[in-house]
């Protein structure tokens, strides 16, 4: 009854208060149910009766999900299908693509249609309904393995565009240097969402002058290209796109929600969601204000840990908006080393 309760109740969230009584219900849930979130929070000597605000409750080092199963032990038979090829129990698993020299994260996911409600209504948030545009996938790095949440997500917002020239390009540029000249010709409302690297190879093949186009990119250069800055990266694409803002889309294999930039590189997160900024010398103290590592809060993350800190290092900012500004570098985040992997 609990977590069919916490399943409506973090979609409909209206103030700080809500967020804050229904996060609390779902930490105690998570410290009851999933093994290596309670293992890791007794570890910190935390007693759970103590934990009454938000910066009280402990962040799983994002690692854990390279090493660990991160899901909620005796789901109900109704939660669950059973994967006999892979021999889990979980509807679905997702997986990062790793870096090179280094293991991939895996999601174990009890209940696709949370990560379904969830995705979706961050999208109606911010843009409305899919069916309002033509959406255009360029994500080769991510069509190229299996289990990739970004493609799930950006498949289904397809679907429901309801549109024949909605679609995935991998490498085919030209095709879809036809396809954009043929949208923006018709004036078709579109969002086209490209990995960083493949976006800047497109426009080196086609520079546009695009007018109803929303470009929104999504990642890094997964080794394909030099790492920029996010204002060198967006310059460049503004100037090639002939565009006034580049979006951007914040979301990672671990997570069952996103946030999303409309421009300037500032994020808004669903009303489930929300980001806090860590010390980045001691991971149990905040910042406000300045340079932190990111804690990221996904109440949609209910059977597996809504608690994470990732390696991304930010800025929040009073209206609950933030900004992404690098990333730790390869040493682990603190709080790794008190279990062994």
């Amino acid at each position: 009854m609990l977590k069919k309760m916490l399943e409506t109740e973090l979609f409909n969230i209206k103030s700080n208060e809500d967020f804050k009584r229904i996060a609390l219900e779902v930490f105690r849930f998570q410290y009851e149910n999933v093994p290596v979130y309670r293992q890791f929070c007794n570890l910190l000597n935390t007693n759970i009766f103590e934990v009454k605000n938000l910066e009280n409750i402990p962040f799983l080092p994002i690692q854990f999900f390279k090493s660990h199963r991160v899901i909620a032990e005796n789901l109900p038979a109704l939660l669950r299908r059973v994967n006999r090829q892979a021999g889990l129990s979980e509807e679905l698993t997702f997986a990062s693509s790793g870096t090179t020299g280094s293991s991939a994260s895996k999601h174990y996911v009890a209940k696709l249609k949370l990560y379904e409600k969830s995705f979706l209504k961050s999208f109606q948030n911010q843009y409305g309904n899919p069916s309002n545009y033509t959406i255009l996938a360029l994500l080769p790095s991510y069509l190229e393995r299996k289990g990739s949440s970004l493609i799930y997500m950006v498949e289904a917002l397809i679907e429901k565009s309801n549109n024949s020239n909605s679609g995935f390009y991998l490498y085919e540029m030209d095709a879809l240097i036809e396809k954009l000249e043929f949208v923006e010709g018709s004036g078709q409302k579109t969002i086209l969402i490209g990995v960083s690297y493949a976006l800047l190879d497109l426009i080196e093949k086609k520079r546009f002058q695009l007018k109803s186009t929303i470009v929104m990119e999504t990642g890094g250069m997964k080794g394909r290209r030099k790492e920029m800055i996010k204002e060198e990266l967006h310059e460049i694409l503004k100037n090639g796109f002939g565009v006034n803002k580049i979006h951007s889309e914040y979301g990672m294999t671990e997570l069952l929600s996103q946030a999303y930039s409309t421009g300037d590189g500032i994020f808004t997160c669903p009303q489930w969601m929300k980001i806090l900024t860590r010390d980045t010398e001691d991971a149990q103290t905040y910042t406000f204000g300045k340079t932190g590592g990111i804690n990221v809060i996904d109440l949609a993350n209910l059977y597996s840990c809504s608690f994470i800190a990732t390696q991304d290092l930010g800025k929040t900012f009073p209206d609950g908006t933030f900004e992404v500004l690098g990333r730790f570098d390869f040493s682990d985040i603190r709080g790794c080393n008190l279990m062994v992997l």
